[in-house]
């Protein structure tokens, strides 16, 4: 009896060593402050800002990292670090189809900032890839193991205990089979889903860490996830109760939107402090005032080749689509209204400009509509339009924005209360918006006839393109306005409110 009581003595207290001495180092305020008077360059504040996906893809998290340090912040991203298309961001493709690309290097403002160190985390292991069902049923959890395990390691092992852990919650539609088999999200300002498991694990990290809980918060991972298979789906219901529950421990929060904020507050009943942060656009991202220097970069472009002697000629307009090539843009919508703006510049209206559609972006659906279009251009229903796909460096991406006449947005919101990133960035431009105007937050980004138009049919898309080449004075107006947009950058909304949580400003 004393020998088995000894026995499970020893285990126990193996046990409780063992977990003791696993236990992550903890972030110690009075430390910090010791620290800081004892060295004239320490940092002000750290923080852990948590990619679950291409950092390159990330630029909300990346804008977040910079600005920190700008601060005197000392920040360690934890993500996947790519290099295999140099400054292909997330522009020429919206954030929304980073399984279907390469990975992209990050801001040079992050790779050449002594306060800023990339944790990355390692790819998946080649023999877990696989295209097949049956194997796949196998390999996908011991491809969530790997990941979750990874992931632990960088924000309990590999890394200094910091002040803040900033999560991004966000769930892109190309993500949602691999929601489905449960990948985690990205975590430090949190973007959402896949939450599952990242929600867990980061409030785990968090509370063991003492760090302070940030999620920054793009969209809601059940939303999307009931695009795929509605809203009664088990899976759905319990994605929107794990999210309620383990954003509750968040010190504060993030969200694009004012819209998103009241969802927060009201349908989530969060208490911690709600702060709507709205996307603004890289510094990149200028208008072109010059005329004649946007002339010269659309003739330099291989797409305007067929097209040049219209666009000297002047009787040319370029619309600009940046679209995921997934089921949350239909596409469809600017090919039907193009096909109609073709009929009737060749009939009822010869007076109307050529259009050449230049659509960037990667995507599942993207050969599906190629083969479309090929087919509406060997029945002549585009004669009067020319559609052209592409993909550019970043600064060429900027500057096509800042020369076109109009940019397009496909973008429908799963919850209602997101933005699209690709108008920001078509604002920053100075490049007025057509844009999918049927959800709550749309009036939050475009101000109706002042920076851009709404609309809600392709009957709707076609006639703002027709009024507005028929009547330059009225795309004028609203080009002013979208330069005016402009105007205001990601540290005028950055500075007042994270940077005044975080202690910065």
């Amino acid at each position: 009896m004393i020998e088995s009581l000894i026995s499970v003595a020893f285990y126990i207290s193996t046990a409780v060593t063992l977990f003791l001495f696993l236990l992550p180092s903890r972030y110690d305020p009075r430390r910090f402050d010791r620290e800081q008077k004892d060295a004239s360059d320490a940092p002000k504040t750290t923080t852990q800002i948590l990619v679950l996906g291409d950092i390159g893809r990330s630029p909300r998290m990346q804008y977040h990292a910079i600005s920190i340090a700008r601060g005197g912040g000392q920040v360690d991203i934890i993500g996947y670090n790519g290099t295999a298309q140099s400054g292909y961001r997330i522009a020429n493709e919206p954030m929304t189809d980073a399984l279907y690309n390469t990975e992209s290097e990050v801001h040079p403002d992050i790779s050449s900032n002594p306060r800023i160190s990339i944790i990355a985390l390692p790819p998946h292991p080649s023999f877990l890839q696989t295209s097949n069902k049956l194997l796949f049923l196998l390999f996908g959890p011991l491809k969530v193991a790997f990941q979750i395990v990874c992931l632990w390691w960088a924000l309990a092992y590999r890394t200094e205990p910091a002040q803040w852990l900033l999560v991004q919650v966000r769930t892109l539609p190309a993500q949602i089979d691999s929601q489905v088999s449960f990948l985690p999200a990205k975590f430090g300002p949190m973007q959402n889903p896949p939450s599952i498991p990242t929600l867990a694990i980061a409030s785990t990290a968090s509370f063991l860490r003492h760090s302070k809980l940030i999620i920054d918060w793009h969209n809601f991972g059940y939303t999307i996830l009931a695009l795929k298979l509605g809203d009664r789906h088990p899976l759905v219901r319990f994605s929107k109760w794990y999210e309620k529950s383990f954003c509750r421990y968040a010190t504060a929060h993030f969200c694009v939107t004012e819209a998103m904020a009241s969802v927060l507050k009201n349908h989530f009943c969060l208490t911690a402090p709600i702060l709507p942060l709205h996307d603004r656009p890289a510094s990149h991202f200028q208008p072109i005032f010059d005329q004649s220097e946007r002339k010269s970069f659309l003739e330099s472009l291989p797409e305007t080749t067929s097209v040049k002697d219209l666009l000297r000629a002047g009787s040319l307009r370029i619309i600009v689509s940046s679209t995921s090539w997934t089921a949350d843009e239909d596409f469809s919508l600017l090919i039907d209204a193009l096909c109609r703006y073709s009929n009737l510049a060749s009939t009822s209206k010869p007076w109307l400009p050529a259009i050449l559609a230049i659509i960037t972006g990667k995507g599942p659906q993207k050969e599906m509509y190629l083969k479309q279009i090929s087919k509406l251009q060997e029945a002549g229903k585009l004669s009067k339009v020319t559609i052209r796909t592409t993909w550019l460096t970043t600064d060429d991406y900027a500057r096509l924005l800042a020369s076109a006449s109009l940019g397009i947005s496909l973008h429908t919101s799963s919850s209602g209360v997101d933005l699209p990133m690709k108008v920001v960035d078509m604002f920053g431009a100075g490049l007025p918006v057509l844009g999918w105007d049927r959800f709550q937050a749309w009036p939050e980004l475009v101000t109706e006839g002042v920076n851009g138009m709404g609309f809600g049919s392709s009957g709707e898309l076609l006639d703002h393109l027709v009024d507005l080449f028929e009547n330059p004075s009225k795309l004028e107006k609203i080009r002013a306005g979208a330069r005016k947009e402009s105007n205001r950058r990601w540290n005028d909304e950055w500075d007042p409110i994270a940077g005044r949580l975080l202690g910065l400003t």
